[in-house]
């Protein structure tokens, strides 16, 4: 199964971005959510090998843009982590139903479609 926030997998360093659409009645519990992310949700992120996690919201395309790094060197692994983990897997489902996915078909975060779609990097400037 694909992990539910990329879809393939990274090497060791990869900076992933990818873009979900916000349900604009859900913004604002979205935003409160992310204010208290439970910590057993935030241990499981470093566990996967996810470091420097952020989302930002646009507001013209009520679009959520994530973006992260991945350190690890063993996707498969780390990515069935996330998929196994129970406080991670509730979190799913209460910020799914706040989105609405722009993957055809794809029913959720543990669908093996993936949620997130993924963006291509055409340009990285590290100075």
């Amino acid at each position: 199964m694909s992990p539910p926030f990329i879809q393939s997998p990274p090497i060791p360093g990869k900076r992933v971005t990818q873009v979900v659409k916000i349900r604009p009645e859900f913004l604002a519990a979205y935003k409160d959510i992310h204010k208290s992310v439970w910590p057993e949700v935030l241990e499981c992120l470093r566990d996967a090998n996810i470091v420097d996690y952020s989302i930002h919201y646009n507001p013209q395309h009520a679009l959520l843009i994530g973006s992260y790094k991945y350190i690890g060197d063993n996707w498969d692994v780390d990515s069935k982590k996330a998929l196994q983990h129970d406080a991670t897997r509730r979190w799913w489902q209460i910020t799914d139903a706040m989105q609405e996915t722009l993957i055809s078909g794809s029913t959720g975060s543990t669908d093996s479609k993936g949620w997130w779609m993924e963006l291509e990097e055409v340009f990285r400037f590290e100075g």
